[in-house]
C-alpha cells in the first residue's frame, strides 16, 4: 500500500511539474513573441528577411544542441562567465544557470519563439486595415482599437501558436535532461529514467498513458484553432505598404528595436556561443597540465577522430556522424514512402470528414513525447515474429513516426493545390491512375517532396528522446555521443561535444536552407 502511494504521489508531482513549466514557458514565449509578431507584420526595415531566417533556426535545431548550446553561452565554463571571471578576477563563476529553472524556461523561449512569430505575425500581415481604420475615425485610440478588433481576430491564430509552444514544453526532453538536472523531471524525463535507470516498465507504460491523453486532447484543440487560421475572415486582397520602424530618438523606436534585439540577442548568441566554443578553449584547469593550450585549438575536432574518443562510446564520434547520416537517409525513403501516399488521401476533394479523423492522429507523434514513443517500440516490437529489439531497423522506424506528421503536413498543400481538370486530361488521353500519379501528380508536388525529405533528415538527425530509449552501444547516433561527452568529466570531452555540436548543427542548417529554398506556401504547422 505504501510503495502504490508513493509512487502515486511521485506522479502526481511530476505531472503538477511538467504541467506548470509548460503554461509559464508558453506565456513568457507569447510575451515575446507578440510584440516581434507585429513589429514583422506591420512594418518594413532592412534586414527583415534575415531576422526571419536567424529566428527560425532555433525550431529546428535538436534539442540536444539548443541545451549545449546554452550551455556554452552561460554554462559555468562558458562564455559570460569566463569573460566575467576574467574582468574581476572571480574565484568562482558568479551566474549559475545550468541546472536551473531559469536555464528550463529560457530555452524553450529559444526554441519556440519563431512559432509564434511565423504564425501569429504571418496571420496578422494578412488582416485587412481597413477595419482598425474605421474604429479610428469613430473615435477608439490604438489601445481600444486593438482591443476591440484586431485581438478578436487574432485570437485564433494567438490560441493556435499557444497550443503549440505549450505541446513542445510539455514533452520536453533534453532541455531539462541537460540543463534542468536531476532536480527536474517532466513526464518526458521521468520516463527516461523509470526505464534507462530502473528497468521498471509499468511505472513508465502509466507516465505514458498520461501524457498520451494529455497530447491528443491538446492536439485536438490545436487543429481547431490552426483550422480557423487557414482562411481568415478578413485577409487583404492586396499588397499593403508597411511603414519604416520609427526613428530611434523616438520612445515607440526604441521599444520596437529592443524588441527585436531581445529576439536575437536571445536566438543568436547561443549558438554563436556553441560554434565559438569548439574552436577556443576557456578552462584554465586543463591548461596547467600543458595537455590543451588555453586560446583558439583545433584540438576538440582533431580528438573527433583519434583514439582518446574510443572510451566514451563502443562507436567513436566519427562513426556516430556516419550512422546518423545512414539513419538519417534510411528515416527520408520510410517517411516519403508511408508519407506521400497519406498527404495524397488527404488532399483528394470530398473527403473533409476523413481529414477530420485522421488529422488528430496523424498529428500525435508532433507532440508526444519521443520517450513514449521509444518505449512503445520497446512493448510492440518484443516478440516474433516482430522482435527488432536488437535491430538497427528500430531506430529509423521511431525517427520516421516521429517524421511523420511534419511530412504529411509539408506535401498536403501541394497535392491539394493540383487542379483536378489535369488529372482528367490526363485520364482522357488514356493513362492509367499510376501514370497520371507519375507524370501529373508528382513533377508538380516535388518542391514539397523536398522539403519533407529535409524535415525528415533533419529530424532523424537531432531526434534524442526516443533513441536514448531503443539504441544500442554499437548503432550509437551524433546526439548520443554528445550526451555522453557532455556527463564525462574534462575540458577535451566538453570540448568535444561542442565540437561534435556544432557540425550537428551545421547539417540540420544545411537542410533548413533546403527547406527555406524549396517551401511551398500552404498550412503551418
Amino acid at each position: 500500500m505504501q510503495e502504490g502511494f508513493s509512487l502515486s504521489a511521485g506522479t502526481q508531482k511530476v505531472f503538477w511539474f511538467t504541467l506548470g513549466q509548460a503554461l509559464l514557458s508558453t506565456a513568457l514565449t507569447l510575451a515575446l513573441g507578440l510584440p516581434g509578431a507585429y513589429i514583422l507584420a506591420n512594418y518594413s526595415f532592412r534586414g527583415k528577411p534575415l531576422f526571419r531566417a536567424i529566428t527560425a533556426v532555433p525550431f529546428v535545431m535538436p534539442t540536444l544542441v539548443v541545451a549545449t548550446a546554452f550551455s556554452a553561452f552561460l554554462g559555468p565554463t562558458g562564455w559570460v562567465n569566463t569573460f566575467l571571471i576574467e574582468i574581476f578576477d572571480l574565484a568562482e563563476p558568479p551566474i549559475r544557470f545550468v541546472r536551473t529553472f531559469t536555464a528550463i524556461l529560457t530555452a524553450h523561449v529559444f526554441y519556440n519563439l519563431t512559432i509564434v512569430l511565423r504564425l501569429v505575425g504571418d496571420f496578422w500581415s494578412q488582416l485587412d486595415p481597413g477595419h482598425e481604420r474605421a474604429a479610428a475615425a469613430l473615435g477608439a485610440d490604438r489601445w481600444e482599437t486593438f482591443r476591440r478588433v484586431t485581438l478578436p481576430l487574432l485570437a485564433p491564430a494567438i490560441a493556435a501558436a499557444g497550443l503549440l509552444v505549450f505541446i513542445f514544453d510539455f514533452s520536453s526532453f533534453a532541455v531539462v535532461l541537460v540543463l534542468g538536472g536531476p532536480r527536474y523531471a517532466t513526464l518526458e524525463v521521468e520516463i527516461f529514467r523509470q526505464v534507462a535507470s530502473f528497468g521498471n516498465l509499468p511505472a513508465a507504460a502509466v507516465l505514458s498513458l498520461i501524457q498520451l491523453i494529455c497530447t491528443l486532447v491538446l492536439t485536438v484543440l490545436y487543429l481547431q484553432f490552426s483550422g480557423r487560421t487557414a482562411r481568415p475572415v478578413d485577409r487583404r486582397t492586396r499588397t499593403v505598404r508597411r511603414d519604416r520602424l520609427p526613428r530611434p530618438g523616438t520612445f515607440r523606436g526604441l521599444a520596437l528595436r529592443a524588441v527585436l534585439a531581445a529576439c536575437l540577442l536571445l536566438t543568436a548568441a547561443p549558438l554563436a556561443a556553441l560554434a565559438a566554443g569548439s574552436v577556443v578553449n576557456l578552462s584554465r584547469e586543463r591548461t596547467r597540465t600543458g595537455s590543451l593550450d588555453r586560446g583558439f585549438t583545433t584540438a576538440f575536432y582533431s580528438a573527433l577522430v583519434s583514439e582518446e574518443s574510443a572510451g566514451v562510446t563502443t562507436n567513436s564520434p566519427l562513426q556516430a556522424a556516419g550512422v546518423s547520416l545512414g539513419f538519417g537517409a534510411v528515416t527520408v525513403a520510410l517517411a516519403l514512402l508511408l508519407g506521400l501516399p497519406t498527404a495524397w488521401v488527404l488532399a483528394r476533394r470530398g473527403v473533409p470528414a476523413l481529414t477530420r479523423l485522421i488529422d488528430p492522429l496523424l498529428m500525435l507523434p508532433l507532440g508526444t513525447s519521443a520517450v513514449t514513443l521509444g518505449l512503445g517500440f520497446i512493448v510492440a516490437l518484443d516478440s516474433p515474429p516482430l522482435d527488432l529489439r536488437t535491430s538497427p531497423l528500430m531506430i529509423p522506424l521511431a525517427h520516421t513516426l516521429v517524421a511523420f506528421p511534419f511530412v504529411v503536413r509539408s506535401m498536403t498543400p501541394a497535392l491539394g493545390s493540383i487542379q483536378p481538370r489535369l488529372r482528367e486530361a490526363a485520364a482522357m488521353l488514356g493513362a492509367s491512375p499510376l501514370e497520371v500519379i507519375r507524370t501529373i501528380d508528382l513533377p508538380l508536388v516535388l518542391r514539397a517532396v523536398t522539403v519533407a525529405g529535409a524535415f525528415a533528415f533533419a529530424i532523424s538527425l537531432g531526434e534524442f528522446g526516443a533513441t536514448a530509449i531503443i539504441t544500442r552501444p554499437e548503432y550509437q547516433t551524433i546526439p548520443s555521443v554528445i550526451y555522453r561527452l557532455l556527463g564525462r568529466p574534462g575540458a577535451l570531452n566538453y570540448g568535444q561535444a561542442l565540437a561534435l555540436s556544432t557540425i550537428l548543427m551545421l547539417l540540420t542548417l544545411t537542410a533548413t536552407l533546403a527547406i527555406e529554398r524549396f517551401r511551398v506556401r500552404g498550412e503551418a504547422f
